[in-house]
């Protein structure tokens, strides 16, 4: 709820706290409930506070604790508040008015350097023991808070976001070479598979599931938290999971409606956000709360050029839930003027590095203006669903199937999937399914190529860096990816690497800063994970039906429009060409200007940047928002941006 700030001195003598308030100037371009500092001879630290939760208002953030002797600065909202209670065994009386802050300090000294593995939330703290001479802190599993540093010698200062360190008179402004590699390298979304390093070479980032340690002068950073499949959870019916699965989900969304404001969603037509807005809506009715759901759909002037089976404009989906699910005040903006290509420096503004999401960003950021204008404090999503409550692929999971030799099973699931979704053989099924069990098959006789888009990275800098060889370490090969293709190595590691989670959350983290809102997701709840991953996987595909369990689990809280569709897919974003069709001389002109910049070309692949170009000579139509080049061209485009800020 804050953005948090410090810097311990490490050398000998006192700390010049004019370097605290330098940082802190960095954060007032954000708003504020109420700013603080704290300082010591050794130790200063900063808070710049945005009251979302009623247990915030008037909270004294960094807050000293003078009989243990320890002093706090956090940003942190903890979701399993009830579970800590008891196990600290603070009184109910003090309870209510408990901050998560004094929680996350009780914890502490119960627990010391492992309490962040008895958190649940979103968070980044810390802590100065000054009985023990040490700051620690942590960052939660998932990263859905940022905390970086700047060490030296002397100093070891610490913050919310990359710019304020970069303002301290000792910090320089230079290029990681190493993480740009990564960047460049990687073709998914993510920034880079070393999770502690940033675009500066002064500047490291506490990873998620990790903690911090600055003791003796030494900096230990570990990880607390590793997200794995355990124990298969057993039950003696598919109605006992459907009810486990509801209770635990149903926790996990109540605690994400703390707020001393108005509670907001994201809503599209699919399963994922319009679980979330079931549960949400319901717990909020019983309060006689209203729930804001904000969604996003093309403009007027846009022609649905995606197959049948795809859906644009999802608003006939998105009306259905509302009005099914009740009790919610609907907004729909089509962000009209708005395109990918003008958002850029605002968004290399706030995100402070570059990013790969290029054609959502202008209504992700627009879904977070209009929660503001509305007075929203908690802003719900789905989107950890694809990996927890919704689950669930027929095809995949009938090759365990067929590995089995569970051949009865397997024909009567395939009849029933063939019914669910329509269309597509039997016998075409059958050889996609033989192609995962077995993938020696596509060794021997490979299918067609698959979508891929084009390397960012100059082969010159690849070899340099030797980023190809670290990749190796994550089983990450030359195509920029996991080697591995099987859906289920992909949901396992998903959820072991944590450079998976990084750069999505660092984009919500630093916009509810500049909002004064929180983005909260309960499919990504610690607890709905630990669950959904000790689910047997029947649980998630049942009698031809895929993520079956988010289906069955949302009877009632959904309509079967949208709870039982199987045919039809929303699509967001499909229309990020036809909006940049306008202004398509300027983006080839600022393309041509960077395939000539000696700078940008050091980094970026300047061949296939005009290969690129050479096959998108005329304007490209709106069908264009499939075309790998010009993916893979915006992306350059962005590098190229911000590499402009090193000049």
């Amino acid at each position: 709820m804050s953005a948090i700030t410090g810097v311990f001195h490490l050398g000998r003598g006192v700390l010049n706290d004019q370097y605290g308030h330098v940082l802190m100037r960095g954060f007032l371009r954000y708003p504020a409930d109420q700013i603080g500092t704290w300082h010591s001879d050794k130790v200063f630290l900063g808070c710049h506070a945005q009251w979302i939760t009623a247990e915030s208002v008037g909270e004294v953030l960094p807050y000293y604790d003078s009989e243990r002797q320890c002093a706090i600065t956090a940003d942190a909202i903890i979701d399993n508040r009830s579970e800590l209670f008891g196990r600290l065994q603070v009184e109910a009386s003090e309870q209510t008015s408990m901050t998560d802050s004094e929680i996350i300090l009780l914890s502490y000294y119960k627990w010391g350097e492992d309490a962040p593995k008895f958190l649940v939330g979103d968070f980044a703290f810390m802590i100065w023991d000054q009985k023990n001479h040490t700051l620690f802190g942590a960052r939660d599993f998932s990263g859905s808070r940022t905390l970086y540093y700047h060490e030296n010698s002397e100093n070891l200062a610490f913050c919310s976001t990359i710019d304020p360190l970069l303002s301290l008179p000792y910090v320089q402004k230079k290029l990681n070479e190493d993480w740009l590699a990564d960047y460049l390298a990687v073709s998914g979304m993510i920034d880079a598979v070393d999770s502690s390093l940033t675009p500066y070479q002064t500047v490291k980032q506490v990873p998620p599931s990790h903690s911090i340690t600055i003791e003796k002068n030494k900096v230990y950073v570990k990880r607390y938290s590793y997200l794995t499949q355990g124990k298969r959870l057993k039950l003696s019916s598919d109605e006992e999971y459907v009810e486990a699965f509801q209770s635990v989900f149903q926790e996990a969304v109540n605690s994400r409606l703390r707020t001393n404001r108005n509670v907001g969603s994201q809503l599209s037509g699919g399963l994922d956000s319009g679980a979330v807005v079931g549960f949400a809506a319901r717990k909020l009715q019983s309060e006689g709360k209203p729930l804001h759901t904000f969604s996003y759909f093309p403009p007027d002037d846009f022609k649905d050029f995606t197959p049948k089976y795809l859906l644009a404009d999802e608003r006939p989906y998105i009306k259905s839930t509302v009005e099914y699910v009740g009790g919610i005040t609907d907004h729909y903006d089509n962000f009209t003027g708005r395109d990918s290509y003008s958002e850029i420096d605002d968004f290399l503004d706030v995100l402070e590095m570059p990013y790969k999401f290029f054609e959502n960003s202008f209504w992700l950021k627009g879904m977070f203006e209009n929660a503001y204008k509305e007075n929203i404090g908690v802003l719900l999503n789905g989107d950890r669903g694809n990996f927890s409550v919704s689950w669930g692929f027929p095809l995949e999971y009938y090759s365990i199937l067929l590995k089995g030799l569970k051949w009865i099973r397997l024909n009567q699931e395939l009849l029933q999937y063939q019914r669910c979704v329509g269309g597509g053989s039997r016998k075409r099924n059958l050889q996609y399914i033989a192609r995962i069990a077995f993938p020696i098959i596509d060794r021997v006789k490979p299918d067609s190529t698959s979508y891929k888009i084009p390397s960012l990275i100059n082969p010159a800098f690849a070899e340099r860096t030797k980023v190809y060889s670290k990749f190796n370490e994550y089983g990450i090969d030359q195509s920029g990816w996991y080697s591995n293709t099987n859906i289920f190595f992909e949901r396992k590691k998903h959820f072991e690497d944590i450079f998976q989670w990084n750069a999505g959350n660092t984009l919500t983290s630093k916009l509810s800063l500049r909002y004064s809102l929180w983005k909260r997701d309960p499919t990504n709840d610690l607890r709905v994970i630990r669950f959904c991953l000790s689910l047997p996987e029947n649980q998630y595909v049942q009698k031809g039906i895929d993520r079956a369990l988010i289906r069955r689990g949302t009877e009632n809280y959904l309509p079967d429009k949208i709870r039982m569709n199987q045919r039809i897919r929303g699509v967001q974003g499909a229309d990020w060409v036809h909006r940049m069709i306008p202004k398509w001389d300027l983006i080839k002109n600022e393309l041509q200007q960077i395939g000539s910049d000696d700078c940008a070309m050091e980094y970026l692949d300047g061949q296939t940047i005009k290969t690129a170009l050479s096959k998108l000579k005329d304007v490209p139509s709106p069908e264009a928002a499939t075309d790998p080049n010009l993916k893979f061209l915006m992306r350059s485009l962005i590098v190229g941006r911000f590499l402009k800020r090193f000049d």
